[in-house]
């Protein structure tokens, strides 16, 4: 057996950290899921709670596979549906229940939503005082803003990225992903981590997490509130370069393709320097450290451009390689999909669909040496935990057929 044959042995015996914790996910889309995702990867049981008939609009989003969605067996992986009309009280009834067993419930509603069908945070914790509560919405759980609808697009806006992102002499653009969600999703779990180490550690009762999608954006904002602050200084759309920041930016190749290269500490400009045959540049003391740069990186951006265009953008980084210079080209999804490091990683993962065919998803971040994190099953059909979760409440087959015709499953 080979060193890398028994590691992965070793890992494969040891139990997932997560195991043992038992989420409750009420919500939809991207925010309250996406959260719940990541806990699944890691060992918890997460049951996902969907409307009857319908189930997550996810399951319809961008492209099908056979009436399917391939983002919703990405996104959903290891997790139990259960199908109820949270608007029913014998469905309420259930969701009580379950929250007697459970560590933490994700949810996404507008605020106010779930207190009017009796399962806000005082009903819930009032069972279960141990309870953990991931609150995610578009402005938090008080304040003027609180009662407005809200989505990723708004919260990137109001937050401030949108207005940093693109070229000065155009309108903003977003990005091509729904990244306020998925930061959002990431404080949620990180609060949620943190909250049970402090219930573990410290005792006592369990706790909520408000996360607004404004302030997940908002909180990587970087130096944005300082510079206002002290200088009145707002930050403008700057294209690819970062000002201030020297020199980095993005430059064109003989072959009509971008190079991002990233050489603003002292010692990787003179790398760059030298490996594009500006020694001059390389021994300029004006440039040595990056305030000088920065006040001539028009110049520098220039010099690096006049050395890219010559080049394809293969050789090109080929030379920056060598002289390890940080850079890459901007891949597209076929460029990753073929990159070697990728694969090595394993952050392309083949996994089979119902049917028989292959789905590639992406691999589980972050990797923990001892205990990694591992797809168990694809997204679930809809409701197909039903009876499993229900009987293991102490419903028999004529009470879970009771909740069916009443329309609460």
């Amino acid at each position: 057996m080979t060193e890398e044959t028994s590691s992965a042995k070793e890992q494969a015996d040891q139990p997932l950290p997560l195991e043992g914790v038992r989420v409750l996910e009420l919500g939809s889309l991207i925010a309250g899921p996406y959260a719940a995702s990541i806990l699944a990867q890691f060992g918890a049981e997460v049951i996902k709670v969907e409307p009857p008939g319908t189930g997550d609009p996810l399951r319809r989003w961008r492209k099908m596979h056979k009436d399917t969605s391939l983002w919703w067996y990405s996104q959903s992986r290891n997790k139990k549906s259960l199908t109820l009309n949270l608007k029913d009280p014998d469905a309420q009834d259930v969701i009580h229940k379950l929250v007697e067993d459970c560590d933490i419930v994700i949810e996404n509603f507008r605020p106010g939503t779930l207190e009017k069908w009796n399962l806000g945070w005082e009903q819930l914790s009032a069972i279960n005082p141990s309870l953990i509560m991931i609150r995610v919405s578009g402005y938090g759980q008080d304040g003027p803003y609180a009662s407005r609808p809200g989505f990723a697009a708004i919260a990137e806006s109001i937050g401030g990225l949108r207005y940093l992102a693109g070229y000065p002499d155009r309108p903003p653009v977003r990005a091509g992903v729904s990244i306020g969600d998925t930061l959002a999703s990431l404080y949620g779990v990180i609060g949620a981590m943190m909250a049970m180490h402090h219930l573990k550690v410290n005792g006592g009762k369990g706790q909520y997490v408000d996360v607004a999608l404004y302030e997940a954006v908002f909180g990587v904002m970087e130096s944005l509130i300082p510079e206002y602050g002290m200088f009145g200084f707002v930050r403008e759309r700057t294209g690819a370069s970062m000002p201030g920041i020297a020199p980095s930016s993005t430059y064109r190749s003989a072959d009509d393709r971008y190079i991002v290269i990233a050489a603003n500490s002292d010692s990787i400009f003179k790398r760059l320097m030298n490996a594009i045959d500006r020694p001059d540049l390389a021994e300029d003391p004006e440039l040595a450290h990056n305030d000088g740069r920065a006040r001539r990186s028009d110049e520098l951006d220039e010099a690096i451009e006049a050395w890219t265009s010559n080049r394809s953008l293969k050789d090109a980084l080929q030379v920056l390689e060598d002289a390890a210079v940080p850079s890459s080209g901007i891949n597209t999804a076929a460029e990753i999909f073929e990159d070697p490091h990728f694969r090595a990683r394993g952050m392309i993962s083949e996994q089979p669909l119902p049917d028989g065919e292959e789905i590639s998803l992406p691999g589980i971040v972050p990797k923990l040496s001892a205990t990694p994190g591992t797809t168990r099953w694809l997204g679930p059909q809809l409701g197909e935990h039903n009876d499993e979760i229900l009987s293991g409440l102490g419903y028999d087959a004529a009470a879970i057929q009771g909740l069916k015709d009443k329309g609460a499953l």
